[in-house]
C-alpha cells in the first residue's frame, strides 16, 4: 500500500517494487516494507473453498463414513470475508463455537476455464496462507454454511504471495497462542492442487484475483476473544491473525492488495 492508495508490488528483500495490477510489469517505483501497510493480496470476485480434503480433519469432525470423498466438497466466500494480515477479527455475537481452520491459499493470475489437471498450475499467480473462520454451531444448523463460513472477516489471507512454490507437499501449520494446534502437510490432501483447479473450472470461471483455499488438516478447534492464531505455510511465510472481542471492532477499509 502507498499513501492511501493499495498497490501491487514484488518484494525483493526488504524493498516493495511496484507493479501494474496482479502479476504486472514494474511501474520503476519502490517502497521499503517497514512502511508498508500489507492487505490481503488477493481481489476476488469470489472465494471458492474445498471442505473435507484431509481424511484425519474428516474424522475429527465426525464425517468418517468409511469411504473417501468422491469430489471436491465446494463452498463460497465472498469478498467480504477478505481481512488483511495482521488484522484483528471481532469475536462475533451469533455464535459460541468460533473456530479456526489453517490452510494452503491460492490467488489466480489468468482467466481460468476447463482446466485440465496438467496445465492447472500456470493459471496460479501465487500461493499464500489462508485462515477459514468458522462459526461451527451454526455449521450444524445452515443449509448452505452462509452464515457460519461466509460472513464479514471470515478469511484472512496473507502475509503476501509467494510465486515460486511447488503445493505438492508443504508443512501447514497453526498456532494458537504460539502453540502448535495443526500440524499438516499438503501431500496428505485427498484432492491436489491441479484437481482441485480442474474440478473448479469445470464448472465455474474463476478469474484474476480470485481464491482458492485448499483444505485444512486435523486439529481444528474453538477461538476465544484475546486469542492470536498464526498460519504458517512452508515456504510462504505467516499469516497472523488477533481475535478482539465481541462486537469492538470497527469495519476496516476494503482489505485489497
Amino acid at each position: 500500500m502507498r499513501g492511501d492508495a493499495p498497490s501491487w508490488g514484488e518484494l525483493e528483500g526488504d524493498t516493495v517494487h511496484l507493479t501494474r495490477g496482479l502479476a504486472g510489469a514494474r511501474t520503476g517505483e519502490t517502497a521499503p516494507l517497514s512502511g508498508a501497510a500489507l492487505l490481503a493480496p488477493a481481489e476476488p470476485s469470489k472465494i471458492v473453498c474445498v471442505g473435507r480434503n484431509y481424511v484425519n480433519h474428516i474424522k475429527e469432525l465426525g464425517n468418517d463414513k468409511g469411504d473417501l470423498p468422491k469430489e471436491p466438497g465446494l463452498f463460497l466466500k465472498g469478498p467480504n470475508a477478505l481481512a488483511a494480515p495482521g488484522e484483528t477479527v471481532e469475536y462475533p455475537q451469533w455464535t459460541e463455537n468460533f473456530h479456526f481452520e489453517g490452510e494452503l491459499a491460492l490467488v489466480v493470475g489468468r482467466r481460468a476455464r476447463d482446466l485440465t489437471p496438467e496445465r492447472a498450475l500456470e493459471y496460479v499467480a501465487g500461493y499464500t496462507c489462508g485462515l477459514d473462520l468458522t462459526a461451527r454451531d451454526l455449521q450444524q444448523t445452515d443449509l448452505q454454511w452462509f452464515r457460519a463460513k461466509a460472513a464479514d472477516r471470515f478469511c484472512p489471507l496473507g502475509p503476501w504471495l509467494e510465486t515460486d512454490l511447488d503445493p505438492t507437499d508443504v508443512r501447514v501449520v497453526t498456532r494458537v497462542n504460539g502453540e502448535t494446534r495443526q500440524d499438516g502437510r499438503t501431500a496428505q490432501m485427498i484432492f491436489d492442487v491441479p484437481t482441485i483447479l480442474s474440478y473448479v473450472t469445470r464448472y465455474v470461471t474463476l478469474e484474476p484475483g480470485d481464491v482458492v483455499l485448499t483444505g485444512t488438516p486435523e486439529g481444528v478447534g474453538p477461538l476465544s476473544p484475546g486469542d492470536t492464531v498464526e498460519v504458517e505455510v512452508e515456504g510462504v511465510g505467516v499469516l497472523t491473525t488477533s481475535i478482539g472481542e465481541r462486537g469492538t471492532v470497527a469495519p476496516p477499509a476494503p482489505a485489497l492488495a
